[in-house]
């Protein structure tokens, strides 16, 4: 939530929230917020209004292993929708997945009822790392590496940012590999790999940032962030200051 709008729910006028501003009288974990437009989560920080803590903004954050076949929405007219692995209790109306995983594309997926979140894990200036487990119908060569490392171009010009490919293991019919990239052009990994004479079979995002997908979260299953991922969370609260 938006500081601004924490310090509307306790019913503060416009005029008084700016003046405690310039005042400095609006703590974020002891230190003077600079901006109302900053991310906060009374959950996970201190937030002081001149001598009060504001304790109503309190968000949830989950980390879900997407199987095949759900939409990356919070509704959809043909297709089931990530949100419906949710428990009930877990679920409430703004709650909504963090960017987006083709419906064939498995694995990490954040899902919050933190707003502002999602705009910033996912805005360019972050340069937050996804990371993907692929297998291709074909071989992968140290060549493919450096062509990675200088940026892929689309078979229609468009240019991605350097990314990272570690050849797993290769042979004539099928390849595995990770892949690393900072951005998220609409169906990038399997573009980037078609524009060197292959196409993705399988894709699994195995890491986002510091979030990672571990082995014992089965597909279908998530759960709450753990107390060092909540600590990762926090982290990106305190860049928006």
């Amino acid at each position: 939530m938006r500081l601004d709008q924490l310090l509307a729910h306790y019913q503060i006028p416009r005029k008084e929230i700016k003046q405690c501003l310039a005042k400095k009288q609006i703590l974020v974990d002891g230190l003077a917020a600079t901006k109302l437009s900053q991310n906060v989560d009374t959950g996970l920080q201190e937030v002081r209004w001149k001598d009060r803590i504001l304790t109503d903004c309190s968000h949830h954050y989950f980390l879900l292993h997407k199987p095949q076949g759900l939409v990356t929405a919070t509704k959809d007219a043909q297709h089931p929708t990530v949100l419906d692995l949710l428990r009930a209790e877990d679920r409430t109306p703004k709650t909504y997945p963090i960017g987006r995983l083709d419906r064939d594309t498995t694995g990490l997926l954040l899902l919050t009822d933190n707003g502002p979140l999602g705009f910033q894990l996912l805005h360019p200036q972050y340069h937050i790392e996804k990371e993907y487990a692929v297998t291709v119908n074909g071989p992968l060569e140290p060549a493919h590496i450096e062509e990675f490392q200088e940026g892929i171009t689309f078979l229609d010009g468009t240019t991605c940012k350097p990314a990272k490919l570690k050849i797993l293991n290769s042979s004539l019919t099928e390849s595995q590999a990770l892949v690393t990239l900072s951005e998220g052009k609409f169906h990038q990994v399997k573009k980037m790999f078609l524009s060197i004479g292959v196409k993705v079979t399988t894709l699994k995002r195995v890491r986002f940032g510091p979030f990672t997908l571990e082995d014992e979260l089965k597909e279908g299953h998530y759960r709450p962030l753990t107390s060092v991922e909540c600590d990762a969370i926090r982290s990106f609260l305190e860049e928006t200051r």
